[in-house]
């Protein structure tokens, strides 16, 4: 395993410090354990610093536009694909998360790396902007900073810090156009490409039925789509499929609630931390000229001591090193896992394809700033004193969609109960045949249109009046109504 490589200035350091810990964060949603999840990163992120500096190098100051490429926190990642590849290509795919072995596989990570025209819109969008605008859009949409410290982190003005992200997205949205249209089409995509741009433009434009019905069939205009439209609050999530690749929303959802954490953007009446907003603040200066030593020993920690298993899927060398695979977000050990690691096998095998629809449009509005508290939480109050779980105790639960797309959302759970619980079970049942893919914070299990979530081993217990909250990803199709019957423990929860 390589030795990370060491910062060349302050300027450096504090890079390495801010894409180390995505990194990390990355590389245990790929692995099947803590252990292996600090040896992926650290070997991705040799490899993704060794592949920025040659490129920088190839660089001449004066000599015009820059050679197409992303930026620094976007390539450290791709950095950890490819390395997931290359241990699957070299016989240590056991390390990896069932589910990457299944994508590295198949004809959807060929893509991320094939002919540069068939690659997915989203990454080529990316690469061919300004590395300062393209920064700008994956730090304000993707790792979900508030503006002001996107702003100090990229030497922006602040005032008019939201006017230039608008202009970017804007452009973003030319360059992914762009590429689409320089995508090999046949002649039916041809032909609805100046719909497809028209429609994705306006807000309140309908989708004409003929153009659903080839969005709902064919990846690549369904792709371009979800670039193309930058209401709705639709296009983190583009971003993060596109370029990612595997595991993208259930990153966008880590690092969304790890932000939260860490800059207290989730406290009613919390400003960014100080450390990130006050002009020479000391979290400031220590980013500034921190060594990256500093970061790897926290983020180590981090996972060595509060990262919790999500199956029992671990590799014999993680079996070495403790048997459990603990996940949790890497920027703060107190908080729940954000990330969403599939959930057992059965409970995947039955969830529909992902395939994109136009049949629905994203809810949630488009923003330019995370939202102050996790647009997931949701308040449910669940039942059960001990093991027993008496059936008098009252609950409180509250549902929430965090974001939805065509053929796809994302929603949260929060559930408060009035005793303590030392287990839990949590169901309710959809109206129009969702099915759940992907959960974090609890085990799923689907039958028809019921669905329960199990506690994970680290969540059990909960404290008397305390709440639990857990995430997941889901299909739709037609419609999307909020599900109904509700049930902790088998006992009736009111809605919050």
């Amino acid at each position: 395993m390589p030795d990370l490589p060491t910062p060349q200035d302050p300027t450096e350091a504090a890079l390495f410090s801010e894409g180390w810990d995505a990194v990390l964060s990355y590389a245990d949603l790929c692995t099947s354990g803590s252990v292996t999840a600090h040896q992926l990163a650290t070997e991705a992120f040799a490899l993704g610093v060794r592949e920025i500096r040659a490129a920088g190098r190839t660089h001449v100051r004066g000599a015009g536009r820059r050679g197409a490429r992303l930026p620094t926190i976007p390539a450290l990642l791709t950095a950890v694909r490819d390395t997931a590849a290359a241990w699957e290509a070299g016989g240590d795919g056991h390390k990896l998360d069932p589910e990457l072995r299944l994508w590295l596989n198949s004809g959807q990570a060929a893509r991320c790396s094939g002919p540069p025209l068939e690659r997915p819109i989203a990454l080529r969008g990316l690469r061919d902007m300004q590395e300062a605008d393209a920064s700008l859009l994956w730090l304000a949409e993707v790792e979900a900073l508030p503006l002001p410290v996107v702003a100090r982190r990229l030497g922006l003005d602040p005032a008019t810090v939201g006017d230039e992200l608008d202009q970017v997205r804007t452009l973003f949205r030319d360059r992914c156009h762009r590429a689409h249209l320089d995508t090999p089409l046949d002649a039916q995509c041809r032909s609805y490409a100046r719909l497809l741009d028209a429609v994705t433009r306006s807000p309140v434009a309908d989708t004409p039925g003929d153009l659903s019905r080839h969005l709902a069939t064919c990846v690549r205009c369904a792709e371009a789509a979800a670039c193309l439209r930058l209401h709705g609050g639709g296009l983190p999530a583009a971003l993060a499929g596109g370029v990612v690749g595997w595991g993208g929303l259930a990153y966008l959802e880590r690092r969304r609630r790890a932000a939260e954490v860490r800059l207290g953007a989730g406290r009613p009446g919390a400003e960014a931390d100080p450390g990130d907003t006050e002009e020479g603040g000391g979290r400031s200066r220590a980013l500034r000229g921190g060594l990256l030593v500093a970061a790897v020993l926290l983020s180590a920690l981090a996972l060595g001591v509060s990262m919790m298993p999500f199956g029992g899927s671990g590799s014999g060398d993680d079996t070495a090193a403790g048997g459990r695979d603990d996940r949790q977000p890497v920027a703060d050990p107190s908080v729940s896992r954000s990330a969403g690691r599939s959930a057992a096998p059965s409970s995947t095998a039955g969830s529909p394809s992902a395939t994109p629809s136009a049949t629905g449009t994203a809810a949630n509005p488009g923003r330019t700033q995370p939202d102050p508290e996790p647009q997931g939480s949701t308040s449910t109050a669940e039942q059960q004193s001990g093991a027993a779980g008496a059936a008098d105790v009252s609950c409180r639960v509250a549902y929430d969609v965090v974001n939805q797309w065509p053929a796809g959302f994302q929603a949260a759970v929060t559930v408060t109960t009035d005793r303590p619980l030392t287990d839990w079970r949590v169901s309710w049942s959809f109206h129009d045949g969702q099915r759940v893919g992907q959960m974090w914070d609890a085990t799923v299990h689907q039958d028809g249109s019921r669905v329960t979530a199990t506690a994970a081993d680290y969540n059990r217990t909960v404290a008397a009046h305390g709440t639990l909250s857990f995430g997941f990803l889901a299909t739709w199709q037609d419609a999307n109504r909020a599900p109904y019957g509700f049930t902790l423990n088998g006992a009736s929860c009111a809605a919050g």
